[in-house]
């Protein structure tokens, strides 16, 4: 799994970032599921996939901050 890079997250639209979200969140929670059983290949997509909602998350929580001072 390749991390999503922080420039290109910018440059999405709000809503696009929220789906995106969304769908990373519940491929963490495919992801875990796949460790619990012993099915998972690649380890580090847990770690890559973690790291790609707080990138997401902290965009969010910026554009929040901007629109609330305006």
């Amino acid at each position: 799994m390749k991390p999503l890079i922080t420039k290109d997250l910018r440059e999405m639209k709000t809503e696009e970032l929220e789906t995106l979200n969304q769908e990373r969140r519940r491929q963490a929670f495919d992801l875990r599921f796949q460790h619990y059983t012993g099915q998972l290949q690649d380890s580090a997509a847990l770690r890559v996939n973690r790291r790609d909602i707080a990138r997401i998350e902290t965009i969010l929580r910026e554009r929040q901050l901007v629109a609330k001072e305006a």
